[in-house]
């Protein structure tokens, strides 16, 4: 039995190995992004996704409450600068997730 967001080896149905957490392209975004960035401030994925500061937070929150990314939140001078990083889980999640997705497109050939 597999858990919420937990990747299980199903090679009969490709498509129940998807990660229901990646089905959002704002987080697909975020963690593509995250996958080849070390970190990144909140002010540049919302540039780069093009989203409001709300509807990435919500996104942000997601990811982070189920263990997906790190949360660093400190200060440049006097002006607060939130980043964020992907954790291993989140990585390995991430991972996963794009080899499902790689078996879908290889289930249907």
């Amino acid at each position: 039995m597999k858990g919420k967001g937990e990747l299980s080896i199903n090679n009969m149905n490709p498509i129940g190995n998807l990660n229901k957490i990646f089905e959002s392209r704002i987080r697909l975004g975020v963690m593509s992004i995250l996958m080849v960035n070390n970190e990144i401030n909140f002010n540049d994925l919302k540039q780069m996704l093009e989203v409001t500061d709300g509807n990435l937070a919500s996104h942000l929150n997601t990811l982070e409450e189920n263990g997906y990314i790190k949360v660093y939140k400190g200060f440049i001078g006097r002006k607060t600068n939130t980043t964020y990083a992907i954790t291993a889980t989140g990585e390995k999640a991430f991972k996963g997730h794009l080899i499902a997705l790689e078996n879908m497109i290889k289930f249907t050939k």
